[in-house]
Formats: structure tokens, sequence, C-alpha cells
């Protein structure tokens, strides 16, 4: 096995191991034992257990990023949030593990994560919902919070699918979007809470007050 062949082979067994135990459960002697080599072979490639979750993760980001941007890219708006939801619910079914060590894990130092995935998920479909609020007459500064809300709700029924798996990720897709964007198609210029919700006023701190 070459060394390039070699560092693919821990690679594979290191998402695995890391989708079954989680980054703190996992060990070198795990890794090394699965792939019938010494640990001194991991360090040799990785330096350790954390550069080998980095690249790990870093693969992971990288491919479920490229499937949401291209899902993103073309169609008309509904079809791009449609697409967007199947890319996602997709990848869950065929990329388990690495869906898994995206959105179970965080480890001090990482400077890539789901969370900043979501981050340019949101960022996208925000200036989708832009363009579409202008064309609608709404308030496009508004569009950022819709963003976070609809990436927040896709990522959260994409994180309860992953143990279901029941209905078919085309019928949740099929749901998530009726419920996003036929409340889209009813949206107020200028919505404000019902009357009868109190919120309570923001505190303040007087000048001298820690």
């Amino acid at each position: 096995m070459t060394g390039k062949e070699r560092r693919e082979q821990l690679i594979s067994i290191g998402r695995a191991v890391f989708a079954e135990r989680g980054f703190e459960g996992t060990s070198v002697e795990e890794i090394a034992q699965r792939a019938g080599v010494s640990k001194p072979v991991v360090y040799e490639h990785f330096g350790g257990k954390e550069g080998l979750y980095a690249v790990v993760v870093d693969r992971e980001m990288l491919h479920l990023e490229r499937v949401i941007t291209e899902s993103l890219e073309k169609g008309r708006s509904r079809v791009r949030i449609e697409q967007a939801v199947i890319a996602l619910l997709t990848y869950v079914e065929e990329e388990t593990d690495g869906f898994l060590i995206l959105v179970r894990d965080s480890v001090p130092g990482q400077d890539r994560s789901y969370s900043t995935l979501l981050n340019t998920a949101v960022g996208q479909v925000s200036h989708i919902l832009a363009n579409s609020f202008t064309r609608h007459g709404l308030n496009p500064d508004a569009a950022i919070l819709y963003g976070q809300a609809l990436v927040g709700m896709v990522s959260m029924t994409a994180q309860w699918w992953l143990d279901e798996r029941t209905p078919a990720k085309e019928i949740v897709a099929a749901h998530i979007v009726n419920l996003c964007w036929n409340g889209l198609a009813g949206m107020e210029a200028d919505p404000s809470l019902s009357p009868e919700v109190t919120v309570a006023p923001t505190p303040t701190t007087a000048v001298g007050e820690e």
C-alpha cells in the first residue's frame, strides 16, 4: 500500500470511528488497530487524533458546502429552496457518518464547523429572499431574519430525520417547503406581535453599575 493509499485508508477508518464513538471516545490505538498498523503510522500521517479529525471534518464540510451551494445556484426561488432541502436530506441519507460528525462534535480550535456552514447557507438564502421581498414590495432588510429562521428549520428537521428516516426524504422536503413557502406567500409587509403578547422590557444598567 502506498503512502497516499494508507492515508486515505486511515481517513476512511477514522471517519467511521469518529461517527461511532465521537471525538472524545475515539483513540489513535483503535484507529490503528482497525487499519492493521501501529500507532506511529497514524501519528506520521496526521500528528495525532486531532489532526486526523481536522482532515475528516474539513472534507465533510467541503462536500456538504458544495452540494448546498450548487443547489441554490439555479432555478426559481421556490425551486432553489426545494433543491437545497433535498440536497441536505440526501447528504444525511448517503453520508450519515459525515453528518453525525458535523452535528455532534465541537472540538476546541476547529475553525470549520456545521454552524459555520449554516451561516454560509443563511447568507445565500437571505440573498434569494431579499430579491423576492423587493419584487413584492417588502422590506429586504428583513431577509436575513427570515433566512435564519428557514435555515434553522431545515437544519433541525434534518437532525430529527437522521434518526427517524421516515417519511421519505421527498415527503419531508415537500412538507418543509410547504410550510416555509406558503407562509412566505402570506407575509405581512410590517408584521408585529399580537396585542395580547406581553414583552418584558430590556433591562438597562445605570451608569456606574457593574
